[in-house]
């Protein structure tokens, strides 16, 4: 989950289909490639052409990671493995090349957030201690999906503790484990949570990609912070399995990277079925033949319909950012989108500020799904959300719990499974996305709707539905 706010880089959110979005082809790599910022497909074409090395790659980015991240603290720990898998990808294309196509993740480091398992020599922690030392049972089912692919596995990023499950009083983007996380844009500025390091390691180059998972905002909001480029995939998209969770009806897992185009190619990568995660079946239904990738095409907006909400365009008189976002409006006008101008959202004040139903639900199923996670593992010193609270009380000062608490944590364990408040929780929220947001889209016929920052993360994470962050200067 995370904290709701309206980011102050000019950034907008396009809720849609990929086929929707527009982007000119990325700059190739040459002799003069510089690491730093390069994207996927240079980093590709600097392979194809023995300009670089997998195992070069990773030595740049461990020696950023040990460079920014005592400070920016967006990683919590690095593969010990990284540099054996960057010669093994090494040498894959140099003897597989070109006889063998290779995805185009393979040989690119990627972070992954640390809630997301890897059955290796790191730790799966959600950024507590109290999970330090338990051990996994398997690869996460997008781990698997990227090993697959050849992507090598750099380490953890930081997070929001418990996924932002822990209290209100924790800072986004803080830890037990990982410490406060930085915007490396705007040190004064929150990073968002809570796939903070994961935003904050792309937005620095810490990693060439990285993955984040969402329940409600925790890729769309800290994507628009950090000023990168977030995918939160339709619930069931991508597996939720190995995932610390929340809630099975609004959990998910996305890319975070710097441009749409390295977004789309680890979305291609781990969006698809997996057997441990039964909801993968009836979503990878809707995958397109051929993928994502495919709709980056510089004239992909046109035709396409999008919505604008004014509501959710409330700056408090700030005729700066709202001159910025009217730029936008035009960007997308002159890439051949319809705007449908003027819309409005039933019950928008209700879901917003006057129904405590998605809170009431996530802290029954956060409970529920916790302890199912925690009894799955091989080997942890907690096997319940009880023992995570008691862990923080015997370990208070480890967890700074006088100066954050764990009222989330408390409010979780108050609950005793689905029963007559949390049903008519989920049978309003049922209730307000049908005759909300979904109606809206169908009604109007839309393809997209665009909204500031993380406006709508709410709106959407109800209805299980995607989006997409995109700052102004990708």
């Amino acid at each position: 989950m995370a904290q709701a706010s309206l980011s102050h880089f000019s950034s907008f959110l396009l809720i849609l289909l990929l086929f929707a979005l527009s982007l000119g082809q990325q700059t190739t790599a040459g002799h003069g490639l510089s690491i730093k910022e390069a994207t996927i497909d240079d980093l590709q074409i600097a392979f194809k052409h023995k300009l670089l090395t997998s195992r070069q790659l990773v030595q740049f980015y461990l020696g950023e990671i040990s460079r920014l991240n005592p400070f920016l603290k967006g990683v919590i720990e690095v593969n010990p493995d990284a540099l054996y898998l960057a010669d093994k990808a090494d040498y894959e294309r140099k003897t597989k090349a070109p006889s063998v196509s290779l995805s185009k993740l393979h040989g690119i480091p990627i972070l992954v957030k640390d809630s997301i398992a890897t059955k290796d020599k790191l730790n799966t922690t959600a950024g507590s201690y109290a999970l330090l030392g338990s051990v996994v049972p398997r690869d996460a089912g997008v781990v698997t999906k990227l090993r697959k692919a050849g992507a090598i596995i750099l380490g953890k990023a930081s997070l929001s503790e418990w996924v932002y499950g822990r209290s209100n009083e924790t800072p986004p983007g803080w830890s037990g484990r990982g410490g406060q996380g930085v915007n490396p844009y705007n040190f004064n500025a929150t990073p968002s949570g809570s796939s903070s390091g994961s935003a904050i390691s792309a937005a620095a180059n810490l990693a060439a990609v990285t993955l984040g998972t969402e329940t409600d905002g925790s890729i769309l909001s800290p994507s628009s912070w950090n000023s990168v480029v977030g995918i939160k995939p339709t619930i069931g998209l991508t597996s939720r399995a190995g995932v610390v969770p929340i809630s099975p009806r609004q959990d998910t897992v996305g890319p975070i990277a710097r441009t749409v185009s390295d977004a789309a190619y680890v979305l291609d990568v781990i969006a698809g079925i997996d057997s441990n995660d039964l909801a993968t079946i009836e979503a990878s239904r809707y995958i397109p033949k051929g993928g994502y990738a495919q709709f980056l095409r510089p004239d992909g907006l046109r035709g396409k319909r999008i919505g604008i909400v004014r509501a959710l365009f409330n700056f408090g008189g700030d005729a700066s950012l709202t001159r910025t976002f009217e730029q936008h409006f035009n960007t997308l006008r002159k890439g051949g989108a319809v705007l449908v101008d003027n819309l409005e959202i039933a019950h928008l004040d209700e879901i917003y500020y006057n129904s405590s139903s998605e809170s009431i639900a996530l802290a029954a199923e956060f409970k529920i799904c916790l302890n199912t996670y925690l009894k799955n593992l091989v080997a942890s010193p907690v096997r319940s959300l009880a023992d995570v609270i008691a862990f923080n009380n015997k370990n208070s000062k480890l967890e700074k719990l006088k100066e954050y608490g764990q009222g989330r944590l408390l409010e979780a364990e108050a609950t005793n499974g689905i029963g007559n408040a949390e049903t008519a929780a989920l049978v309003n929220l049922a209730k307000l996305s049908k005759n909300g947001f979904e109606k809206l889209m169908t009604k109007k016929r839309l393809d997209a709707v665009v909204a500031p920052s993380a406006a709508v993360s709410t709106l959407l994470a109800i209805a299980g539905s995607p989006r997409c962050g995109c700052p102004s200067r990708i």
